[in-house]
């Protein structure tokens, strides 16, 4: 399977903007939904926004929402998260996923279970 590899992590200042990539996500290759999950220090990994192929349907954490875009390039099979206004407590790795098999709703989007592919991960640290 083609890997996911994420890209667009660094360091910024509170306030700041970041816009991380994930190339590789395609529907041909178990893709018919898309996720961005992020692991802090020190805490187990969360969802942070997931997205359906076609880009109609998305969904967010609550306390994200607001700060944080998804979105899909459909012709270049590259997933996004636009990640704006970030704080010192958004410092985490961020992954992106794919998923394809069984439900995929409001209520299970966040489950890791429900992802198959994954990247490696690309560090944000938001400084104060």
């Amino acid at each position: 399977q083609e890997r996911l590899v994420e890209s667009g992590g660094g360091s910024v200042q509170a306030g700041g903007s970041l816009r991380l990539s994930c190339p590789g996500a395609s529907r041909r290759l178990c893709g018919n939904y898309f996720g961005w999950f992020r692991q802090a220090p020190a805490k187990e990994r969360e969802g942070v926004a997931s997205i359906s192929h076609g880009g109609a349907t998305t969904y967010y954490a609550d306390l994200l929402k607001g700060r944080f875009t998804i979105s899909r390039d459909n012709a270049k099979d590259i997933l996004y998260l636009q990640l704006n206004d970030l704080q010192p407590e958004d410092t985490a790795i961020y992954y992106c996923a794919a998923g394809c098999g069984g439900r995929w709703y409001s209520l299970n989007w966040y489950d890791e279970a429900v992802y198959s592919r994954w990247g490696q991960g690309t560090q944000v640290t938001v400084s104060s």
